[in-house]
């Protein structure tokens, strides 16, 4: 008898409607509490890292032009302009006293000839370089200043060149008389960064060169004075693609951190500023509000549950009664019912309801047990009639299947007798030649008597082999399955066959090695019988092709038998599993047949592929076992049993008989 499915209490249904109606709203509110606070701090947020990153811009801007503009001024200097070198010395020594930013001043004339160069970190005959061909000093000579070019100096400190043209006021008209170039340094930037976003905050930011991501300034310097410093290219790809100069909002990063930031072009260079802060320091406080939200929900949970307790008790106790009562009916106890409550409301309804229909149940029961008698009366006559119809079916399926049979035997009949019928005929023309040679003699005087017994031998033999291959078919006994190694049940039966010396063998196995579930009896004739007919169709030269190939699903694994003899016509190939169809001389068609029902007994299929002139495939898939699954490996490519059989010399032109 089936179990009655289990339903929920009603005083949990209860419990579960008040927490409803308790914290639905209140979960509604605070949802959107959070999301609008979330979204008002984000904007705030962003709004704060915009106006950083532009204060920091325009800071960058004037702290490169300020260097500029030293260069501006001392280049308009009559004497400085007078290219005297003892002059210009002293003002080069006076910036560089001055400005500690500068790491390395030179002079140049309008060839870009070095004349003069000084630095903090050169020795004191340094050695004068050729600018000719330098981008900051074809830009100078142009446009009159230049600021760009960043390196790192000694190959950590990044550094600016900034250059002015060196003018020659006192000639008409003016001219250029050189350029004063410096080399800057912009570890400033990042001392200011690192002041206003320090390490031990959660912000950072950072000045990029927009082109190539080189990092020119970090809020922490270790950022900077990493080999080949540069921004990610993940930042730096979104920052270039914006069109606006100046935005922000929300990242989402490869590495999964979701970032808040925030960019700012610098005026006239190729420079960008950029701010970052992870999106959860700027949702803190919309955590905070989430966590206060939770902790009153906590307190609603726990107050709504014990007043649905204690109310779900109060209804649920006359409920419990009639459900008591109710489970005595159902075993057909109709005395001693429990007392009803008969409140005045729908439950007392409910249980007058119930004692009604208690009696009334009782009498139908009454009824219900003589029907049930009646029933079981109507039930053994019927089980009396389908007891002999069904033996009337079985007697009519077992004359069906004796018809089919000797249908089948009449079909064998024909064609055993047709093939047994000649070496009777020989066993008959041999016994007359000896009756007729020694005339009632003692046998073995004469040698051709030994000649004619080993023909009736033969002929004998051959007769057995159709016999047992009709047998073989027609007979049906049951499985004996077991499983196997595949690749090691196939080496032992290989290693056991008599292969002529004219044929070579052409094995490939797997490396999985599937276990598969088969009589090893009748796969071992069906294999045999695959050979057989390789070899027979070769009687000069060839080989056999012996593979197996995992399937992709790893459920099935074929077993391919391959030869390199003329192939079937297309118009035979349609026909060679049928019973007792032979294109040989002699046979009688049943060895194809005999592999196709072995196989179809195995759960499998069996198909084949031929091409005349190149030889034949056939292939049998059988499932793997459940057991013992193998996982797929590696198998020979697509083809590779025809092409191992097309390696060997093809036979003269025959048809493949079958």
């Amino acid at each position: 008898m089936a179990l009655p499915a289990r339903r929920g209490k009603l005083a949990y249904k209860i419990l579960l409607w008040f927490l409803l109606i308790s914290l639905a709203p209140m979960g509604v509110v605070g949802y959107h509490l959070v999301n609008i606070s979330q979204a008002s701090l984000r904007k705030e947020t962003l709004a704060m890292q915009e106006s950083l990153a532009v204060g920091f811009a325009d800071t960058v801007y004037k702290y490169v032009t300020t260097f500029k503009n030293v260069l501006a001024e001392t280049s308009g200097i009559e004497e400085f302009s007078s290219m005297e070198p003892v002059k210009q010395q002293q003002y080069l020594n006076r910036i560089m006293q001055v400005h500690m930013g500068i790491l390395e001043l030179s002079v140049s004339n309008p060839q870009g000839i070095e004349q003069m160069r000084t630095g903090r970190f050169l020795g004191s005959s340094p050695e004068m370089r050729n600018f000719e061909s330098d981008e900051f000093f074809a830009e100078t000579m142009r446009r009159g200043q230049f600021i760009g070019k960043l390196e790192r100096f000694q190959g950590v400190y990044p550094t600016v060149t900034v250059a002015v043209s060196i003018v020659d006021q006192r000639s008409q008209p003016a001219r250029t008389a050189g350029v004063l170039m410096a080399k800057v340094s912009l570890n400033g930037l990042s001392s200011m960064l690192g002041m206003e976003f320090p390490a031990t905050g959660r912000s950072a930011a950072a000045v990029v060169d927009k082109r190539d991501g080189f990092l020119i300034a970090h809020s922490n310097f270790k950022e900077v004075l990493r080999p080949e410093a540069r921004m990610s290219d993940e930042v730096l790809k979104i920052i270039t693609t914006q069109t606006a100069p100046k935005g922000g909002g929300p990242m989402a990063l490869a590495d999964g951190r979701k970032l808040l930031g925030a960019y700012s072009d610098v005026r006239d260079l190729d420079w960008v500023v950029y701010v970052q802060q992870p999106m959860e320091y700027s949702y803190q406080t919309a955590a905070e509000m989430r966590n206060q939200i939770l902790r009153v929900l906590v307190w609603v949970v726990i107050f709504t549950i014990l007043l649905s307790l204690a109310v779900a008790g109060h209804i649920t106790q006359p409920i419990r009664l009639l459900r008591e009562a109710a489970a005595r009916l159902g075993r057909g106890q109709f005395e001693d019912l429990p007392e009803m409550m008969t409140t005045n409301d729908e439950i007392g309804d409910l249980a007058q309801t119930f004692l009604a229909m208690s009696e009334s149940l009782k009498e139908k029961t009454g009824e219900l047990i003589n029907a049930k008698q009646e029933l079981e009366k109507f039930t053994k006559f019927l089980e009396k009639r389908v007891e002999a119809r069904t033996r009337e079916l079985k007697a009519a399926q077992d004359e069906l299947i004796k018809k089919e049979r000797l249908a089948a035997i009449g079909q064998m009949a024909s064609v055993v007798g047709h093939e047994i019928r000649n070496p009777l005929a020989v066993i008959n023309n041999s016994i007359y030649f000896i009756k007729t040679k020694l005339g009632g003699a003692l046998a073995g005087a004469d040698p051709k008597i030994d000649k004619h017994i080993k023909i009736i031998e033969s002929e004998i033999r051959q007769a057995n082999g159709i016999i047992n291959e009709i047998l073989t078919y027609s007979r049906t006994r049951e499985l004996k399955p077991e499983q196997v190694r595949l690749n090691n049940w196939l080496e032992e039966l290989l290693s056991v066959y008599p292969f002529p010396p004219h044929i070579a063998l052409d094995k490939r196995l797997d490396a999985a090695n599937p276990s598969v579930q088969i009589d090893t009896t009748e796969m071992q004739q069906a294999i045999r019988n695959l050979i057989n007919n390789g070899i027979e169709v070769m009687p000069q030269q060839g080989a056999i092709g012996v593979h197996t190939r995992l399937a992709e699903d790893g459920k099935s694994v074929v077993i391919a038998v391959a030869d390199s003899g003329p192939g079937i016509p297309p118009d035979v190939v349609d026909k060679i599993f049928a019973p007792f169809f032979t294109t040989k001389a002699r046979g009688t068609g049943l060895g194809l047949a005999v592999v196709r029902k072995v196989v179809d007994r195995h759960g499998g299929s069996v198909d084949v592929e031929s091409e005349v002139g190149k030889g034949t495939i056939f292939k049998i898939s059988l499932p793997v076992a459940q057991s013992a699954a193998p996982s797929a490996a590696p198998t020979s490519p697509p083809g590779a049993v025809i092409q191992a059989a097309q390696a060997v010399p093809p036979n003269p032109p025959s048809g493949r008989q079958t």
